[in-house]
């Protein structure tokens, strides 16, 4: 799968992948900027002002005219925002890429932003937060990470709290905007069956009046690990069911290992036959949903693993994941070639079948344009994965399962927490 990278004289930047079998293509605007990098009296604005793109343009005055318009070519719009990306997205038959250019270009960068519009979706993010509040499998991660970052950028939730929410104002998306939404810090991505000439074009035709320069804006906090023993943290919650995440502090995106450590966490919790399932499910019948995944960001990462535990049972799964965890960097637990093997193509597998939908390409090649020296293409990344040793999986396993990088974040109806602290101990 091949793609192509081109700047032009603003800064802008702009990939296409061409998959010329596919009907479908999908037009991405990609804006290097999220959570961590917002100020704490506005924690959240990132993700408000993703919403407010779809409250009304200079074209489109409305949120209803923008749909419409969408529905009228049968496609699909949508965006998202993580702690150092903003997207927006519209997927449609190839044969409408002017119409899908000229939607988000007009959302994006003609935004009304009107004050009435702005404190009504206050009242929906607010809910948007409470219903993650009540949520414990997806709630967890962001107690996880205000565990793990904690004193960084990187530990605040990306929707930010009901009071940071209700102190937006236009003139602070204004500011935001100006620093962060300028060519520099704007990549566009286009995949499917599309012709990179006739994208080119479309670029220049409704991003020419973006400005800005290549001035650089604030990258957030960097984070710089001083972790020297376990950590925990209870969010206490009358719950019928205890979620938690045990993770060990990881590297970013960039880290020369980690695919070996990509291999690792497949071992460990990825699939319905991996160690963590059939110990902690299959065998012991401790939990329904048992996965263990890395996240990076740019300087540093995690490999973690979640869990849903009847409350009475949770130390004991604790105990479970521990004891894979150490007996896999002990040598306990060795890693067979055969092992090895299986979590290679597990790998392998997931992406080849993620990369046949025109929006998992723009976000494979996305994320890595926004925030890595050299771009990988999917057989680049087969060939890294196929090279990794049992060796260096173990090698892995030493360095990360120790308990200095150790971390517990627990949402349940808990009031004596020592039974937890001791397992870290």
């Amino acid at each position: 799968m091949n793609f192509q990278l081109q700047k032009l004289s603003s800064g802008l930047r702009v990939l296409t992948v061409s998959m010329p079998s596919l009907e479908s293509a999908t037009v991405t605007v990609w804006v290097k900027t999220g959570s961590r990098q917002e100020e704490v009296r506005v924690n959240g604005i990132s993700h408000f002002l993703e919403h407010m793109v779809f409250k009304g343009s200079k074209k489109r005055p409305s949120a209803r005219e923008i749909s419409e318009v969408v529905d009228a070519i049968g496609g699909e719009f949508n965006a998202g925002t993580s702690k150092d990306w903003t997207n927006f997205y519209i997927k449609s038959r190839a044969g409408n890429l002017d119409t899908a250019f000229d939607i988000l270009s007009d959302m994006v960068l003609n935004p009304l932003l009107k004050s009435e519009e702005i404190e009504r979706e206050k009242g929906t993010i607010i809910e948007e937060i409470r219903m993650y509040e009540d949520t414990p499998m997806y709630r967890i991660g962001d107690v996880f990470e205000q565990l793990i970052f904690e004193g960084n950028s990187l530990g605040w939730d990306i929707a930010g709290t009901e009071e940071t929410v209700r102190g937006v104002t236009r003139n602070d998306f204004v500011n935001y905007r100006n620093i962060h939404y300028v060519p520099s810090d704007i990549l566009i991505t286009v995949t499917g069956g599309i012709k990179e000439k006739e994208v080119m074009e479309l670029t220049e035709k409704y991003f020419q009046e973006l400005s800005g320069g290549d001035k650089p804006h604030p990258t957030g906090q960097n984070f710089q690990p001083k972790q020297m023993a376990p950590k925990f943290k209870l969010h206490s919650k009358k719950k019928e069911q205890a979620h938690f995440i045990l993770g060990f502090l990881g590297d970013g995106r960039d880290y020369k290992g980690r695919f070996a450590q990509s291999i690792l966490s497949v071992i460990l919790g990825g699939g319905m036959s991996s160690r963590l399932f059939l110990e902690v499910r299959e065998r012991r019948g401790l939990a329904y949903s048992i996965r263990t995944s890395v996240d990076r960001y740019q300087e540093t990462g995690y490999i973690g693993t979640y869990a849903g535990v009847d409350t009475k049972k949770a130390d004991e799964a604790i105990a479970v994941i521990l004891e894979q965890s150490y007996g896999i960097s002990s040598g306990k637990f060795p890693v067979s070639s055969a092992e090895l093997q299986k979590a290679k193509e597990f790998i392998k597998g997931h992406m080849a079948l993620a990369l046949e939908d025109t929006k998992d390409v723009s976000t494979f090649f996305g994320e890595q344009a926004l925030f890595l020296p050299d771009i990988l293409t999917p057989e680049k990344i087969f060939t890294r994965i196929d090279a990794v040793r049992v060796e260096d999986v173990l090698a892995e396993a030493k360095r990360l399962f120790v308990p200095s990088r150790l971390n517990l974040a627990i949402i349940g109806p808990y009031n004596d927490t020592s039974k937890f602290e001791k397992l870290l101990r």
